[in-house]
């Protein structure tokens, strides 16, 4: 304790050159600690959303869009493809599960998205009141549309084209929301789910009935966004998207390819990033060599009463030591703070950020790295002024 006290009292001594190493390091810390947290968390996001889906087929266009807008709900669409192919594509004996997709319109900036009952079964979704649309211009919604965008059961709605709030309302077309799910940490919960017939009618289509327990969808001249495919065996993956993109008007893509690209294209810019943040932890630790080495010259005298009222060369060395890891220490909480700080804010000033559920409110376990890195970064700084408190000669000091 009377070390920790006295390495506090140094360092209350240079108030300016702590304060600053201090800064650094927690601008450093804090910058790898917002990095790891926002991408550990959109690629956590990024599987749990794409888990079980081996492939999606749409119109052609780019294939990281038609990804990212029927499976992740962040993007506009490619097209439309007939809705009669998910049947061709669920009779293949390859495929396990063709679930088709609509899209297009949106009730407060939450995607409408008209479904068979087996989309929200993939996601394990669970009624928390209410009950699934059974009928046309019947919606079922996510958790975080009922908690955060103001939607009740039982209220009736129209429908928005596109995504903005100012798109036109299909006003002919009244839907009334019969359930509300239970949280499923997936994009589901941020979704407006109901029949394909929904939203072929709220387009001015009139379709025969879809059974929303079936997976069968059929209509003739009737069309679907895109269509999420699930293998039955590994030898489809081989074979199922060469043909479809080679022998066929549409396009297969294969999310896992897809958002390895995306993940790689935006890990560069964040490797940077995490480089220039380590850039600053290192600058820290010199800065804490620097200032110890520059107090061990004027403390020499300090130092030698020390020695001289009992402390060993060893408790001297411990005592250098101990100002850097409070200065590591200090550096490191502030940094925490910061970074976790950020990813808050972030999630709260970008739609997109708080649409993949980023948040500053967890831990990472990689977090304990980061800490004990810091913390070596100090111990490190402050070995060299360390030992030349340990070597201080006692008689030549005082005679001085």
């Amino acid at each position: 304790m009377k070390t920790l006290r006295l390495a506090c009292a140094y360092l209350r001594d240079r108030p300016l050159g702590a304060a600053l190493n201090v800064l650094l390091l927690a601008l450093g810390v804090g910058t790898v600690t917002a990095l790891i947290l926002v991408s550990g968390q959109m690629q956590s996001r990024l599987a749990r959303d794409g888990a079980g889906v081996d492939l999606v087929v749409g119109a052609k266009g780019s294939p990281l869009q038609l990804i990212l807008s029927a499976l992740y709900h962040v993007d506009v669409p490619t097209g439309n493809v007939p809705a009669a192919l998910a049947d061709e594509l669920a009779a293949d004996r390859l495929i396990a599960k063709a679930m088709p997709v609509s899209l297009g319109d949106s009730l407060r900036g939450y995607r409408i998205v008209g479904a068979t009952h087996a989309y929200p079964l993939h996601f394990g979704a669970r009624i928390a009141a209410g009950k699934m649309w059974d009928g046309p211009l019947q919606a079922t919604i996510g958790a975080v549309v009922a908690s955060d965008g103001g939607v009740a059961l039982g209220d009736r709605f129209v429908s928005s084209h596109g995504m903005s709030a100012g798109g036109g309302a299909h006003e002919h077309a009244s839907f009334e929301v019969v359930g509300v799910l239970e949280p499923t940490g997936t994009v589901l919960d941020r979704l407006v789910l109901t029949g394909l017939d929904s939203v072929w009618i709220a387009h001015g289509q009139e379709p025969p009935p879809v059974a929303p327990d079936s997976d069968a969808v059929a209509p003739e001249g009737l069309e679907v966004t895109a269509i999420l495919i699930a293998y039955r065996s590994p030898m489809a993956a081989a074979t199922v998207p060469r043909r479809i993109n080679s022998t066929s008007p549409y396009m297969a893509a294969a999310p896992a390819i897809e958002t390895t690209r995306l993940l790689s294209l935006v890990g560069s810019g964040l490797d940077v990033m995490r480089a220039f943040a380590w850039v600053l932890i290192a600058t820290s630790g010199l800065g804490v060599f620097v200032t110890l080495a520059t107090a061990m010259r004027e403390r020499r005298a300090d130092i030698a009463l020390m020695r001289v009222m009992g402390a060993t060369r060893t408790r001297v060395f411990a005592q250098v030591v101990v100002e850097g890891l409070i200065v590591a220490a200090a550096g490191a909480g502030l940094g925490f703070l910061l970074g976790h700080g950020a990813v808050e804010i972030f999630a709260h000033i970008s739609e997109k950020a708080g649409e993949a559920g980023v948040t500053g409110f967890t831990v990472a376990p990689v977090e304990a790295v980061i800490l004990f890195a810091a913390l070596a970064v100090g111990a490190a700084g402050a070995i060299a002024p360390a030992a030349l408190a340990y070597r201080v000669d006692i008689v030549r000091t005082l005679s001085r």
